[in-house]
């Protein structure tokens, strides 16, 4: 590890960004903070300080998105049941494998999540039991080895239709699960260390001042595009750090593993001139709309099954699964924290 007023410093800048985005997007912190906090830390380190820090924020982002609740619980249902068991088996494999794998390991996972998230993928998905399940499971393991899920919710939560208080609602929900149960198997597995809470004490006042300050701000800002750039700055992180492991672990050289990072600077310069070349017109169509004579009514609407999942003829039979699973779940993550008896 480099010197500790190096680390601390990077650390305390990029959490910095990473409060400032997750007050305005309402995720965000972990998934800028983490890959670059890789190169100083391990996760074994690393991901109790963030998991306790995402405890406080999502319960702050779910405080002020509370009007969407009431729209959005049934949907996040099935996604939190399958959390259970993911952060169970997650949080075993954080304890078991060398460190420098498991760095590989977030890398090689959430690069091509950004990246489909940054291509702004949109396909109405209908979030039923038997989607939600195994992707809540998924979804478990992913945060509970890496603390990083806000790019598969976004792009789950992108295609439901949501307007934008139920989104973040939705997500909040998810998150306030997620961090919570983590923080709780974290403890039950002893990873809670003096380092981890050094590491927490940098994030503190970093998190106190910068999630507010999004929260104003993104009023003021063009909230997609500081979505879509917050997104290229979290690939270019991920892909620096993902050559720096692959130099860690031997299985490239410098500087022929950085080619990892000029990859991924291309998919994402080509997908920002796609976004950015879809905004303008985008932009010149609805000036066009305003003119007058422009056409009106019936053929200027979004087709509704563009903007709402179909109805689901199974739906009884997905609830009453759902439950069954729901309840081995929770017998799996018991299972899995508490230890056996002698």
């Amino acid at each position: 590890m480099p010197p500790l007023d190096t680390a601390v410093v990077v650390l305390a800048g990029i959490a910095s960004v990473a409060a400032f985005v997750n007050g305005a997007l309402g995720y965000g912190f972990s998934s800028l903070t983490v890959p670059l906090a890789l190169v100083f830390y391990t996760n074994r380190v690393l991901n109790p300080a963030v998991v306790l820090v995402e405890v406080v924020v999502n319960f702050y982002v779910l405080f002020i998105n509370l009007s969407g609740v009431a729209t959005v619980w049934k949907r996040v249902l099935p996604i939190v049941t399958g959390l259970l068991p993911g952060i169970g088996i997650g949080a075993s494999v954080l304890t078991s494998l060398q460190p420098g794998w498991i760095k590989l390991g977030t890398y090689a996972l959430i690069l091509p999540l950004i990246l489909v998230q940054a291509a702004g993928w949109r396909r109405p998905i209908r979030q039923t039991w038997l989607v939600g399940l195994p992707f809540g499971t998924a979804l478990g393991i992913l945060y509970s080895v890496t603390t990083i899920s806000g790019p598969p919710l976004a792009i789950l939560f992108n295609n439901q239709g949501l307007v934008k208080t139920e989104f973040r609602a939705g997500l909040a929900l998810v998150r306030v699960a997620e961090s919570s149960v983590t923080a709780i198997v974290y403890y039950q597995l002893g990873l809670f260390s003096a380092e981890s809470g050094s590491i927490l004490w940098v994030f503190v006042p970093c998190v106190a001042v910068g999630v507010p300050l999004g929260a104003y701000v993104i009023h003021r800002l063009d909230a997609e595009t500081f979505r879509r750039i917050c997104m290229s700055f979290d690939a270019w992180v991920v892909g620096f750090g993902f050559s720096r492991v692959l130099i860690e672990l031997s299985l490239m050289e410098s500087p022929s593993a950085y080619v990892v990072l000029v990859l991924t600077f291309m998919i994402d310069a080509a997908l920002l001139y796609i976004f950015f070349t879809r905004r303008a017109v985008s932009r010149r169509s609805r000036m066009t709309s305003l003119m007058p004579g422009a056409p009106s009514g019936h053929d200027n609407r979004i087709a509704s099954h563009v903007t709402e999942p179909p109805d689901d003829p199974f739906a009884p039979l997905n609830i009453l699964l759902g439950y069954v699973v729901a309840i081995l779940a929770i017998a799996m993550l018991v299972f899995s924290v508490i230890p056996p008896m002698p």
